[in-house]
């Protein structure tokens, strides 16, 4: 029964994804749930001493090298909480999917851990395509997904947590650095899907407010290994600084082609918002060193709640692993979703988003909290660069943790955009 219901929902599900991930910017869902009324019922099974939740990370393909880690940090983060004896005494049962690096496949596998599998919950997710693949599918089943990422922002579902950072929490403070930082003309760079687009959307609106000129704007595939027209275009153009949003394996190639043309941290700094410690060791710290970051979270933040886990991870999957601020969110949203199951007394999704504001975690980034409107965290914004040792040093911070403004009502320049 199980394999013929997954085989009838793929072609909608495919259909659903093609909708959105051409779409491009995300929408305003309406946080009363609307979708809630049309939602199949829950299957998920609470009566023995175990529940399910599953995990979707792209274990294969372009986005492998940096969502592995995600994975990893999520199994440790079950781990601890099974060993100190569960969520409301149950322990937690993992079934694990890979969306390989396809919004589709993320889509048919959501459906899959929802119906199927009868998850409670799903955390994982990297790239927008992939979260608005899934979307729909836990809007329409009333489940809920916790993504750890990043992103561009414009968008909030009442079925997913935003975990990583949204666009005032990473983007915007990385240009007011820029900006501080004497920058008066900029390079977009990115990968062609939804997150770049929107990002550089959003970017190219800040810069007019701002006295910053936009010199060029270039995009690539997913998984493209040729940038020598791209790094020449960036060269020729000689701005102030290269904000890049490439996603995946294709940064190898982009660093590599843009150490061989001379360029470098000095001349014309690279500001990058999907490269953190994992991936500095994939491109060879050799052609990253001196670049800089924008995050909310690095292997180097000195507290005590980071060293245990870094320790922690470290000697569940060796010495030589680094930790990262994706992976850091999804090791964080176990934890808040136990925060909010926990809070409601309840496995339920309705209790669980009734329960969701307020709900907070002492996690190695700092202490996070859920904003129950919007569902995402408050998130302290860092500035990093790329030290010798392939770890990311900490130059600029905000201090203290920025409420998220995912529509960015707060600024005038970002009206019009969602």
């Amino acid at each position: 029964m199980a394999t013929s219901r997954a085989t009838a929902r793929a072609l909608p599900a495919a259909t659903l994804v093609l909708a959105l991930v051409l779409s491009g910017c995300g929408a305003r869902t309406d946080a009363s749930g609307g979708s809630a009324s049309s939602a199949a019922a829950s299957c998920v099974d609470v009566s023995g001493d175990s529940v399910k939740i599953g995990l979707l990370n792209s274990l294969s393909g372009t986005m492998a090298i940096s969502e592995q880690t995600v994975h990893d940090s999520l199994r440790l983060a079950v781990a601890e909480i099974n060993a100190d004896g569960g969520v409301l005494g149950k322990q937690l049962e993992v079934v694990a999917e890979d969306g390989a690096s396809e919004p589709t496949t993320f889509a048919e596998k959501a459906e899959k851990l929802i119906t199927d599998d009868c998850t409670a919950a799903v955390f994982g997710g990297w790239t927008s395509a992939s979260r608005k693949a899934m979307l729909p599918v836990f809007e329409n089943n009333d489940a809920l997904l916790f993504y750890p990422v990043q992103y561009e922002g414009l968008e909030s579902s009442p079925n997913i947590f935003y975990t990583g950072a949204t666009t005032n929490q990473q983007i915007v403070p990385a240009l007011d650095y820029l900006k501080e930082q004497g920058a008066t003309s900029v390079f977009l760079v990115g990968s062609d899907y939804v997150f770049p687009r929107t990002a550089n959307k959003i970017i190219n609106a800040y810069a007019e407010a701002n006295g910053i000129e936009v010199l060029g704007e270039e995009y690539a595939p997913l998984g493209h290994t040729d940038f020598s027209t791209i790094v020449n275009k960036v060269k020729a153009a000689g701005a102030d600084a290269v904000f890049n949003t490439l996603n995946g394996d294709s940064n190898v190639a982009f660093f590599k082609e843009y150490k061989n043309a001379g360029l470098g941290p000095d001349a014309m700094p690279v500001v990058s918002v999907s490269i953190a410690e994992e991936e500095v060791g994939g491109i060879g710290i050799e052609n990253v060193e001196g670049q800089l970051t924008a995050w909310n979270y690095y292997q180097t933040i000195d507290s005590p709640e980071n060293t245990t886990f870094v320790e922690a991870f470290k000697a569940e999957y060796g010495d030589d692993r680094v930790t990262s601020d994706p992976m850091e969110a999804a090791y964080a949203s176990v934890y808040l979703w136990k925060g909010m199951v926990e809070k409601a007394k309840s496995f339920a999704v309705g209790d669980i988003q009734e329960a969701a504001g307020g709900v907070t975690f002492d996690a190695p980034e700092g202490t996070v909290t859920v904003d129950g409107e919007n569902h995402h965290i408050a998130k302290t914004a860092l500035i990093g660069k790329i030290g010798p040792d392939g770890l990311i040093h900490t130059e600029w911070s905000s201090g203290e943790p920025i409420e998220p403004d995912p529509f960015l009502t707060g600024y005038d320049w970002a009206e019009g955009l969602s």
